[in-house]
């Protein structure tokens, strides 16, 4: 008993879906329910791990980052971001490879 609802209750419910859906129909439903939810379990998946790379890569895409200067008056490309991303993605790598 679920919730105040019997065995026989549900069984003449699902009768009632059957005969007005029809078991073609709710096969059709649950199959594209299950991939969907397969689909949807890849989709975040694939967003996790595009999420660890994208750190470097946004890190490179800014022109806008200020150029450094050294001591000499010289100026150098302001690598500093790149740099700090692939540490913090090296790091984290070797977390994830400790782990397994």
């Amino acid at each position: 008993m679920i919730g105040g609802i019997s065995i026989w209750q549900l069984l003449i419910l699902l009768v009632i879906v059957v005969l007005i859906f029809g078991t073609k129909r709710l096969r059709n439903l649950g199959g594209d329910l299950g991939s969907a939810l397969k689909d949807f379990r890849g989709a975040m998946k694939d967003s996790e791990a595009d999420k660890d790379d994208e750190t470097t890569q946004d890190a490179r895409k800014r022109p806008e980052d200020p150029q450094l200067v050294d001591d000499l008056g010289k100026t150098k490309p302001n690598t500093g971001p790149v740099e700090e991303a692939q540490r913090r993605n090296a790091q984290k790598n070797e977390t994830d490879d400790t782990r397994d």
